[in-house]
């Protein structure tokens, strides 16, 4: 039996306002800055899980794939159309990772501060 609940994915980076904004225009939601913790923010409305955002200033981007280190874990984003979704998300600043492969239905980016995460066909 449960006995615990899912309060938030929390990433690490340099600028928390900066990276909520980069989800925030691929998931939608709204920006709330914490009141109690000047390093923290917060998506809300973006779907059912809380994604938030904490200052991390030695943050250092994982390495995707890579033998030597951990990418630690990455976001699935469900799109009904990998192009489309793939231009969208290199406009806002995201940079390809593995998208050669074609005929897969998920393709692998990294978020402006270096984290890995794929689009997925759903």
């Amino acid at each position: 039996m449960a006995f615990a609940r899912l309060g938030a994915v929390a990433l690490d980076c340099p600028d928390p306002t900066a990276l909520a904004g980069f989800y925030q225009q691929i998931l939608g939601g709204e920006i709330e800055p914490s009141d109690t913790e000047p390093d923290w923010v917060e998506l809300v409305g973006a779907g059912s899980a809380l994604l938030a955002f904490q200052e991390a200033p030695g943050h250092i981007p994982p390495k995707w794939p890579s033998e030597d280190g951990s990418q630690q874990f990455h976001l699935d984003l469900m799109v009904p159309d990998l192009d489309a979704g793939e231009e969208q998300v290199l406009a806002l600043g995201a940079k390809v990772l593995d998208n050669e492969d074609k005929s897969r239905t998920w393709r692998v980016y990294a978020d402006p501060a270096g984290h890995p995460f794929c689009l997925c066909v759903g």
